[in-house]
């Protein structure tokens, strides 16, 4: 749909994708919001289904920008997203941060289950129990997609997978990385079914983070900001590490740690 853009903020269609910042909404839809040029273009890229893309056109600028308005040109062929142009003051009530870039997205993301997850021999994958901040994970996800894990489980999600700052922290690496969200114990009986090592962060755990072969196939597991992992992360099969705390603070965030551990991991795997 293009025209003369909407300019109203209480517009049905505006109001309707606005909503969707509710994850009771998101819920019950199976939508979502995808805020910004690049994140849209990602999530074209990863074959997502875009229902609805609302553009701004004096605001979109830059070359993702740009290849979102040429894929939405060559719809009839490329994709079945429906453009809607909006004024700025519209725009405004859709997006979420201070990068205004002209594009919000409705989109209906896939859900894949554990059994869905398509991995190579010895994999590295990263699991987070209980991680309640959509941006951490979004920023994990990020980190992930850099270091080349294969992989992030989300087990006990305290925030849903597709939370819309959660796309926006990751940057759209949400849609290039294969993830799956479900309970801690499906999580760590899929772990047993693939024999992976796994690696638990832990403050005050008795091994560095160094001390641990990353080279099989491995899961690094993250616990929840607030209280860790729980106790079912325990016991003889798994490796609990540390990282160095030299200074005042006894842990780093969790997307700070999953960094060091991932990036420890594609080390000793790059290594010969």
């Amino acid at each position: 749909m293009t025209g003369e853009p909407i300019t109203s903020t209480h517009n049905p269609r505006v109001a309707a994708a606005r909503a969707l910042r509710d994850r009771g909404r998101r819920d019950e839809t199976g939508l979502t919001l995808i805020d910004g040029a690049r994140e849209t273009r990602r999530a074209m890229q990863a074959g997502v289904t875009l229902e609805t893309v609302f553009v701004c056109q004096p605001l979109v600028h830059g070359e993702d920008g740009t290849a979102v308005l040429a894929a939405l040109a060559d719809g009839a062929r490329t994709t079945r997203s429906i453009r809607v142009d909006v004024g700025p003051e519209a725009h405004d009530r859709l997006a979420y941060g201070d990068r205004r870039d002209g594009i919000v997205a409705v989109a209906r993301p896939p859900h894949r289950a554990l059994a869905d997850l398509a991995l190579p021999p010895e994999p590295l994958v990263a699991v987070l129990e209980g991680v309640q901040k959509p941006g951490n994970v979004g920023a994990i996800l990020r980190t992930a997609d850099a270091a080349g894990l294969d992989a992030v489980v989300l087990a006990d999600p305290a925030t849903d997978l597709y939370n819309p700052n959660t796309i926006r922290a990751s940057l759209g690496c949400i849609f290039s990385v294969p993830v799956a969200a479900a309970g801690t114990d499906e999580v760590l009986a899929w772990l047993r079914e693939l024999r992976l090592s796994v690696v638990v962060a832990r403050v005050g755990a008795p091994r560095m983070y160094t001390d641990v072969d990353y080279r099989p196939g491995t899961a690094i597991v993250l616990g929840s900001e607030a209280s860790g992992l729980t106790d079912r992360w325990s016991g003889p099969s798994v490796d609990a590490v540390r990282l160095p705390m030299a200074g005042l603070a006894d842990s780093l965030s969790v997307s700070a740690a999953a960094a060091v551990l991932f990036y420890e991991a594609r080390r000793q795997r790059d290594t010969p």
